[in-house]
């Protein structure tokens, strides 16, 4: 047994002996003879040429940076100059995709053992690296990989414990975000590391500069390590203050994030999120953080900003998962200027990207912004937008608003998209598939319960109208803009009113009973019981024609007829007033509303008006003159209109045909067509 025991001492006392005089021979061995061989097996690993062509040295000693019995292991000690690397081919910044002056560092042999190389006390001199991405899917920090690397990942890990940088520079550059960014990197006398950029991203101005901890402390565990940075694209500034959990894992990330903008939609080159044009705004709020690889999460907690003059609050998540990364979350308005949801649906001035390529024509209503349906495979929604309180002109009777935002997969949903209007209620559901192009749409509309007198709140006479609107619509259409699916609209809008009372005044105004509306402006108005109302309008191609369109009171029966084309923002209507009673001095004729929806005109048939007077001029020379007023006398025609089948006509469930197709004619349309190509 002793014997066993002293050829086991020797032998590990030779072993050990042989371990010193290697560490000897390579301490004290020219480095530099062992350059071509590691430059050929680096370029060769990587597909790039690799080449240390300064100086290379080695030596060993102790680290600090351990406790325990590891203390007594010696780490080698690396050093090298001048050390370049290459680009692909097919890069534009340069030859070289990094040339680094100086490195220095520790390599613990023991986290080999663990298949990772950890760097200890890192120091990197007049770096200069081109990160590049072409128009593709390529980069040049990714290197290429055979079929069996790629089915299979690597197990190794990188690491990096204290790191000290001077004189770095960074540039990015990226065509398909239209950025060409510089960033100069160094370590402060503190310790802390400080950076500035500028550049462009996305076609904008870019400049940022900002502020960490000590680089030191990368190689503590379970540390907040602060950052501050402040970053400005365009009319776009960030400003960022709070910490990160774990700085050489990147495990999660709280701070405090101001945001000042044109556009939220300015954002999405610069985060990924997809959010809607909007006037000018600015948020803070809390960002919360998790780096997760494969799915990241980010909370922007509890924040307050303004919108144009409207202000907002609440919380979003963005969550990255496949296969698209997921918004959700809750919008909340107390206070919503209306006029800041223009821009929502194309109709502001603050859409930059799109100004150059099409702009709102100045004869125009309806908004021609195209939609960016490119955008909206990219990331599925789930928010809900809530506005409290609306501020509005007098005129608009809205006073809350709700809708619910999804897209998944490139379909857009707003259901429901719900208005208070005029003491009642507005449900809307609309649906946009931008997987198509033209994207196709559909929607369907029912108002309940809308108040006549506060349809009208700028009407004085109406203020004691009563009686409530009762309507459904449903359309199709196909487009990439609001203008181009009402171009494009085809389906039925319907609406009743069943009971109520409505001003005598507005009445006779429309009929041009000119004592009567005179006599109630000096002595005051009463109130019309309301028969019925009914309106049906069918649309076809973006043409909608008046199918019904009757108001039948106890005094008078007003029709209507024409059409309004979406298509040229063109109207032709009649109002053809029915006194149902005598009507003396009554000067009583069709009303018309003609013209664009930017410049309507509304006024009297004067042809038939001329008419009247030339047959009272006529009576008044021939006769005596109480003659002339018998052409200004209007029996009425003594019919009751039948409500009941006009109000169950107008009350059937709307239709439209699905996106594309066209609506079909109707028996009217039928007749008119006929009627033209006859020559009739």
């Amino acid at each position: 047994m002793g014997r066993a025991l002293k050829i086991l001492a020797g032998s590990i006392a030779a072993i050990i002996a042989l371990l010193v005089l290697a560490l000897v021979l390579i301490a004290n061995m020219d480095m530099n003879r062992f350059k071509p061989w590691i430059n050929e097996r680096v370029s060769a690993a990587t597909g790039r040429d690799f080449a240390i062509n300064g100086d290379l040295s080695l030596s060993w000693e102790r680290p600090e940076a351990v406790e325990g019995w590891q203390r007594f292991i010696p780490w080698p000690h690396v050093n090298a100059k001048d050390i370049s690397f290459s680009n692909p081919d097919w890069a534009t910044t340069g030859k070289n995709m990094a040339t680094v002056g100086e490195v220095d560092f520790q390599l613990n042999p023991l986290a080999l053992l663990k298949k990772t190389v950890s760097l200890h006390d890192a120091t990197i001199k007049d770096a200069k690296v081109a990160l590049e991405h072409d128009d593709g899917e390529r980069n040049n920090w990714t290197f290429a990989k055979t079929e069996e690397e790629k089915n299979k990942p690597s197990q190794w890990q990188f690491a990096v414990d204290g790191l000290d940088l001077t004189g770095t520079e960074v540039r990015y550059v990226d065509p398909g975000k239209k950025a060409d960014v510089n960033t100069q990197i160094d370590t402060d006398q503190d310790g802390s590391m400080v950076w500035k950029a500028a550049g462009k991203f996305n076609g904008e101005k870019l400049t940022g500069s900002g502020k960490a901890g000590s680089l030191l402390s990368l190689r503590e565990k379970n540390v907040r390590y602060p950052v501050e940075a402040v970053v400005k694209v365009g009319e776009t500034t960030i400003t960022a203050d709070g910490t990160l959990t774990d700085p050489s894992t990147l495990s999660e990330l709280d701070i405090n994030m101001k945001i000042f903008g044109a556009s939220m939609a300015d954002l999405f080159p610069l985060s990924g999120v997809l959010l809607p044009n909007t006037p000018k705004f600015s948020t803070e709020g809390r960002v919360i953080g998790k780096f997760t690889p494969g799915a990241m999460l980010f909370r922007y907690e509890k924040f307050k900003g303004k919108v144009g003059d409207s202000d907002i609050g609440g919380t979003l998540e963005y969550k990255q998962q496949q296969p698209r990364p997921l918004l959700s979350g809750e919008v909340v308005s107390n206070y919503l200027n209306i006029s800041d949801l223009g821009a929502l649906v194309g109709a502001g001035e603050d859409d930059k990207e799109n100004a150059s390529e099409v702009k709102q024509p100045p004869d125009k209503v309806l908004p021609v912004s195209p939609f960016k349906t490119e955008r909206w495979r990219k990331m599925d929604v789930q928010v809900t937008f809530t506005g409290k309180k609306i501020i509005k002109d007098k005129s608009l009777p809205i006073d809350n608003l709700y809708t619910k935002i999804e897209m998944k997969d490139g379909v857009l949903g707003l259901a429901p998209l719900n208005f208070g209007v005029a003491g009642g209620k507005l449900t809307t559901e609309l649906h946009i598939d931008g997987r198509n192009d033209p994207a196709k749409a559909r929607m369907q509309v029912a108002a309940r319960g809308l108040k006549l007198k506060q349809m009208f709140p700028a009407v004085e006479s109406m203020r004691a109208s009563l009686g409530e609107i009762n309507g459904n619509a449903k359309l199709t259409g196909t487009g990439n803009s609001i203008a181009k699916l009402l171009a494009t609209s085809n389906g039925e809008v319907k609406s009743v009113i069943t009971q109520g009372s409505i001003s005598k005044f507005i009445l006779e105004a429309m009929g041009l009973n000119v004592g009567s509306a005179v006599i109630a402006k000096v002595f005051g108005d009463r109130q019309v019981q309301l028969n019925c109302m009914a309106a049906d309008f069918a649309i076809k191609d973006g043409l909608m024609d008046t199918r019904t369109f009757v108001v039948d009171t106890q005094d008078a029966t007003i029709l209507a007829d024409g059409f309004v084309n979406f298509a040229t923002e063109e109207m032709k209507l009649t109002i053809n007033p029915e006194s149902k009673g005598i009507r003396i001095i009554s000067l009583r004729t069709p009303l018309y509303v003609k013209g664009t929806f930017k410049e309507p005109d509304v006024g009297l048939n004067k042809g038939v008006l001329a008419l009247k007077a030339g047959a009272a001029t006529a009576l008044g020379t021939l006769a005596a003159p109480l003659a002339a007023l018998l052409a200004l006398i209007n029996p009425g025609p003594g019919e009751e209109v039948p409500c009941g089948q006009l109000l169950a006509d107008a009350s059937k469930k709307p239709t439209a045909p699905p996106p594309g197709k066209k609506a079909p004619t109707t028996a009217q349309q039928k007749v008119e067509e006929g009627q033209a190509s006859s020559g009739r």
